[in-house]
This record gives C-alpha cells, sequence and structure tokens, in this order.
C-alpha cells in the first residue's frame, strides 16, 4: 500500500517536472532570444539551480557548510579559458566542459580529504573560504597560464543569439537536480543524512564518514565546475576577480537557505525568486543593489529559517491532520 502510494506521488512529481521542463524549452520560441530580457534572466536563474543545488548536496543533504564554492567555479572556467586560448577545446564543447567538471571535482576531492577529516563546523567553512583565496592568488600571479589579472580574453563566437547557452543552462539545472534526486534516495543519501544528522552515531552503525563526505563534497565540485565553465563560453572573459568572486557562493547559500537547504526542490525556488529580486532591486533600486543580499540573508534567516519548502511542507501536513 505504502509503496503504491508512493508510486502515485513519484508519477505525480515526473509528470510535473516534465511539464515545467517543457514549459522552459518552449521560452525561446515566444520571446526574441536576441532582444528579449526573459531569456537572458532564465539564462542566469538556470545557472544558479544548478550552482544551489550542488551546494545543497554538501551543506543541505551532507552538513558539511563550504564557502569555497567559487573556488570550483573558478577552476572550471579557468580550464576552458586556458584550453580554448591554445586550441585545445572547442566552443561550446561538450567535452571540454566533463574535462572543467572533472578538474573541479579533483580538486575538491584532493582538498577534501583533509579538510573534511580534520576540520569541522565553522573550521571546515573557513577552511573552504581559504582554498577560493588561494585560487585567486595563484592566477593573479600565474601569468604564464592565465594572464595574471587582466585574466584572459576568449574568442569571439558566431552565435548571434543567447539560445545555445539557455539550453546548456537548462540542462545544467536539471542535471543538477536529477543527479541529487538518485543520490538522496540511495543508500548514499541516507548515509548523508544520517552523517548530518548525528555524524557520531552514524559512525557507530558503520558508516564511512569521510569517504560520503567526500564523495558529496566532489560531486558538488564537479557541477559547480560545470557551471563555470558555462559561464565563461557566456562572457568570453575569464578573469580572477570575477570568476573567484565571493558571490559565487553567497548567493547559491543565500538561495538554498530561501527554498529551503536539505531539500530536492528549495534550491530551485531560492534561486527563481533570488534571480528576479537581485534583477528587480538592480533595475529599480541601483542605489542599494550592493547591500541587498546582505539585506536579505538577514531576512531570511530571521523569517524563514527553514526556507519556503519546508515551511510549504509543514502547513500541508498540519492540513491533512486536520
Amino acid at each position: 500500500m505504502k509503496s503504491s502510494r508512493e508510486s502515485i506521488k513519484f508519477g505525480k512529481q515526473l509528470g510535473w517536472f516534465i511539464g515545467i521542463t517543457a514549459g522552459f524549452a518552449a521560452v525561446p520560441l515566444f520571446f526574441d532570444p536576441r532582444t528579449s530580457y526573459v531569456v537572458i534572466f532564465l539564462y542566469s536563474a538556470f545557472l544558479y539551480v544548478a550552482l544551489a543545488q550542488s551546494w545543497n548536496l554538501v551543506a543541505g543533504y551532507a552538513g558539511q557548510v563550504s564557502l569555497g564554492h567559487h573556488a570550483f567555479f573558478g577552476v572550471g572556467a579557468y580550464v576552458i579559458a586556458i584550453g580554448w586560448s591554445r586550441g585545445v577545446i572547442g566552443y561550446l564543447d561538450p567535452a571540454g566542459m566533463i574535462l572543467a567538471g572533472c578538474a573541479a571535482a579533483f580538486l575538491g576531492t584532493l582538498v577534501g580529504i583533509p579538510l573534511l577529516s580534520k576540520l569541522r563546523g565553522d573550521y571546515f567553512a573557513l577552511g573552504t573560504l581559504g582554498l577560493g583565496e588561494i585560487l585567486r592568488l595563484i592566477t593573479i600571479q600565474g601569468k604564464a597560464f592565465t594572464a595574471g589579472p587582466t585574466g584572459i580574453f576568449l574568442p569571439s563566437s558566431s552565435f548571434t543569439s543567447v539560445v545555445p547557452y539557455y539550453f546548456t543552462a537548462l540542462f545544467l539545472a536539471l542535471l543538477s537536480i536529477v543527479v541529487t534526486f538518485f543520490m538522496i534516495k540511495s543508500r548514499t543519501g541516507l548515509a548523508l543524512v544520517a552523517i548530518r544528522d548525528d555524524e557520531g552515531a552514524a559512525a557507530a552503525i558503520g558508516i564511512n564518514i569521510l569517504k560520503f563526505k567526500v564523495l558529496a563534497f566532489g560531486v558538488g565540485a564537479f557541477l559547480a565546475g560545470l557551471c563555470g565553465a558555462l559561464q565563461a563560453y557566456y562572457i568570453f572573459h575569464v578573469e580572477p576577480q570575477g570568476f573567484f568572486s565571493l558571490r559565487w557562493t553567497i548567493y547559491p547559500v543565500l538561495m538554498c537557505i530561501l527554498g529551503g537547504a536539505g531539500t530536492l526542490y528549495g534550491p530551485v525556488v531560492g534561486a527563481l525568486f533570488l534571480t528576479g529580486a537581485f534583477e528587480l532591486s538592480k533595475y529599480y533600486l541601483p542605489e542599494v543593489h550592493p547591500i541587498f543580499s546582505g539585506l536579505l540573508i538577514i531576512l531570511v534567516i530571521i523569517f524563514l529559517p527553514k526556507g519556503l519548502v519546508r515551511v510549504r511542507e509543514s502547513r500541508i501536513g498540519k492540513m491533512k491532520k486536520a
């Protein structure tokens, strides 16, 4: 009986997922991609969905609050920039993007093992924050490969439309959701949640704590690297201050908190809502836009500590009980 109800629930969720995806895929048919701001806005929103979901996997499910996601985003971008400038990687090259993601995942695994085994809580967060700053300084000093603070200018593409980027960003958003879904529904997901809720108890029942932490960290880094790779293609200029900017960590964190960290659709809701809020504040309130994200963090933590998705779930649960 329980499995039957779960199958019906899954079928409904799958139907909604396919329907919404089809709707987003049809957007360029109704708005001119060369002039419409809607397509450009949704590109940014999809990119943030993927980034937020990648952070959600690490912090929301594994309970490891990382402040270094921008490090993996920047690594993905620089792999594309260096490879493309040397003629090794092509334009919107799937193999190049996978290489960028793998490079970020390798870095995540390499630094994740010592950080996750030795540091906990705030110390781990500070350690990951330091990683992003170290990589920023390396790219500034490593002029032979990274062109220093000026960065690498990539050749302009022959595309006059944002559509290729739009669909690639949509694909990354869907990929991040699907990867997270299958991970949390597997034994890996159960292990991650157990570690998040009580690490000592998880270790007592035989869960390999470090293994699952590093796995989540590596997968999250891979997805963040893919996002950085796409953004490198999108703006044609990769430089340290922009791609190792802390905003590529802070914004996804805020989106997860608003939507609901540790939920599948929380990062999606948070990313769509906050991308819209940021764009509106930039247009209508340019004077206060720089402090807008900080103000939102304070308000969200005070009034929505569990996120929009969890608030909705709790209300539905109360209605069913009533």
